[in-house]
């Protein structure tokens, strides 16, 4: 073979080389250039998990009237992870932020995690959001989430129903329900019941960018939340607002019970707040205010405010008298003020006139004769042995204890026993004459408007009271278990009329102390107390049921430094009791007067 044909063909061979190296090198050029790029871009595409929030159960009250709801708001969350040249100022003039508070608020979030999102703006509204929501989408870093806060529609039963605030850290280690900006009852109704009325959450699954644009929806993957149980309240909200109308302005409490049921139908503290007031961007500033102010309205005194119950004890200490046989009806006590003090022109009085009275003397003699029974030689041991007796029969009616504590704040006050006393003086050292003050419900008692109140139903259930409660159903299955319990008194059923009797004496007499809480057309029973404070004025201290013979309503109404329980605490109470059974006021006059007095 020529060289001729050797070159030419070597040329070839030469040039195929050349050509499938050409496509070799330019196919690993695509491979490395373009497919790179969607390897790349595909690594920047994550799978994400949005948590969907259940919707919060609502309060109604007892007729079905919405009480609290959730109203939208829109939390804002950032993740370090995906910051990458941030704008702090840009950033921080969009929120309205101060850029030393975001730049706060940003670090906090990195040294919490990287990777996990945290709030750094909340609850902004959804007009606040609308502004800002096109200029996020430059943010990268930053989400948004839809969250409930909620609206206390009425405006009433705020230290009932209780807040509704961001979790803390304890809450976060304690419950792995929570996470970080979620949103959790925090006292009252709303932690009490935080189970049932949060709900389930669900979930949606997303592929987003890297701008934290969804680019698909992995619906086959998503859950349902499951909203949370309404509940429905014992209370009255018409007789609620209209409690708080009354006590504006005043430091006391209300508390309604339906005697029959132990439903709650009204339960106010004074002075109270405005419950949105503690939601929103704001709570901070205007719970520091509360908590500072000198008047308290944090402070549910209707459940955990103790007083001395005055002159309403009187019946409590006549009817163990009766049931104990150390008195009758019928027995008459001289009015002997160099014993102790009293007021009215009254001399002498048999049982139900020394508690329309309120006969002071009466009642000293009456607890005497039931502490000191001859038990033991040693007149200070019977005394010891009679208190012990006394305290025993005292606490069936429910003092010295929370009444079941079915709502949630109650305290049990203080009802003195042996040991107490001997603590203070000494084992054997002290006999009636130095507890007397306790006969006509001073001295070291000390019990609740709760309490007080349900003294008002036991006596106008002639002996009985069910534990007071404020839930009548949770999500369409009725009241919880245990609401309906009923307690009996050992005091015989007889005895009661006669006190029932002296109630409503108080009221209609002539000489009683609570003719301004008589309303024409309902035979109502009440007895007022005047309940000494130290060297500060009295507290004006009503507790009544109402009508006598088909009891529909019982209750108690505090009012701090308002003096004589007749002058303020009755004519409270009355127009109260006229509002709930008529559903309308006539006393116009009455009810001006109470709503302009500030003690």
């Amino acid at each position: 073979m020529s060289n001729h044909h050797l070159k030419n063909r070597s040329f070839v061979f030469g040039g195929l080389i050349i050509v499938i190296s050409t496509i070799f090198i330019s196919r690993l050029a695509h491979i490395q250039l373009v497919s790179s790029d969607w390897s790349n871009y595909a690594g920047r595409l994550t799978e994400e998990r949005e948590t969907l929030d259940p919707m919060r159960g609502q309060f109604l009250d007892r007729n079905g009237k919405l009480l609290v709801a959730n109203i939208a708001s829109y939390d804002l969350l950032f993740t370090p992870r995906r910051s990458k040249n941030l704008d702090t100022l840009k950033l921080a003039n969009l929120l309205g932020l101060n850029l030393s508070e975001l730049v706060k608020r940003l670090d906090k979030a990195a040294a919490y995690s990287r990777y996990v999102p945290s709030v750094i703006e909340k609850q902004l509204t959804a007009i606040e959001f609308a502004r800002i929501s096109k200029q996020l989408m430059e943010y990268p870093e930053i989400k948004y989430k839809t969250q409930s806060i909620r609206s206390n529609i009425a405006g009433v039963a705020g230290h009932l129903i209780g807040e509704y605030r961001e979790v803390d850290r304890d809450d976060l280690q304690n419950d792995k329900f929570y996470h970080l900006g979620d949103y959790k009852g925090k006292s009252g109704l709303e932690a009490k019941y935080e189970k049932p009325l949060r709900g389930e959450p669900g979930a949606r699954y997303h592929i987003v960018d890297v701008r934290n644009n969804v680019r698909k929806t992995l619906d086959e993957l998503d859950t349902m939340p499951h909203p949370g149980k309404d509940i429905t309240l014992t209370i009255d909200v018409a007789l609620q607002a209209y409690a708080e109308k009354l006590l504006n302005g005043k430091r006391g409490s209300v508390v309604a019970i339906e005697p029959e049921t132990g439903e709650v139908l009204a339960l106010v503290s004074s002075p109270f707040y405005d419950a949105n007031s503690l939601t929103g961007k704001r709570r901070g500033l205007v719970y520091d205010s509360l908590r500072k102010h000198n008047w308290k309205p944090l402070y549910n005194r209707a459940l955990r405010g103790t007083y001395r119950p005055g002159s309403i004890f009187k019946m409590v200490q006549g009817l163990v008298a009766l049931d104990e046989e150390v008195i009758s009806t019928k027995t008459i006590i001289n009015c002997d003020r160099s014993i102790i003090g009293c007021h009215g022109p009254h001399s002498a009085d048999d049982f139900t006139q020394a508690i329309t009275h309120s006969c002071n003397p009466y009642f000293y003699e009456v607890m005497r004769r039931v502490v000191q029974r001859n038990r033991d030689e040693n007149p200070l041991i019977d005394a010891s042995m009679g208190l012990e007796n006394w305290n025993k029969r005292i606490k069936e009616f429910g003092f010295g204890t929370t009444l079941g504590g079915h709502i949630p704040g109650t305290r049990a006050g203080s009802i003195p026993n042996s040991p107490y006393y001997d603590n203070i003086y000494g084992k054997n050292h002290w006999g009636f004459r130095t507890i007397f003050s306790i006969a006509i419900g001073e001295g070291e008692l000390l019990t609740t408007p709760l309490q007080m109140a349900n003294l008002a139903a036991i006596i106008a259930n002639r002996g009985y009271f069910r534990e007071p409660h404020s839930i009548r159903d949770v999500g369409g299955r009725g009241k919880p278990l245990g609401l309906d319990s009923m307690h009996e008194m050992s005091v015989d059923v007889k005895h009661f009329e006669s006190v029932i009797d002296a109630m409503q004496n108080v009221i209609e007499d002539v000489h009683g102390t609570a003719s301004r809480a008589k309303v024409e057309g309902i035979t109502i029973c009440g007895k007022t107390g005047t309940v000494e404070n130290g060297e500060l004025e009295d507290h004006s201290v009503f507790i009544a049921f109402a009508p006598r013979e088909n009891p529909q309503i019982a209750l108690s109404v505090y009012v701090e430094h308002a003096g004589a329980g007749g002058s303020w605490a009755a004519p409270i109470a009355g127009l109260l009791i006229e509002k709930y059974l008529t559903d309308s006021v006539k006393y116009t006059a009455r009810e001006n007067r109470i709503i302009e007095f500030q003690p």
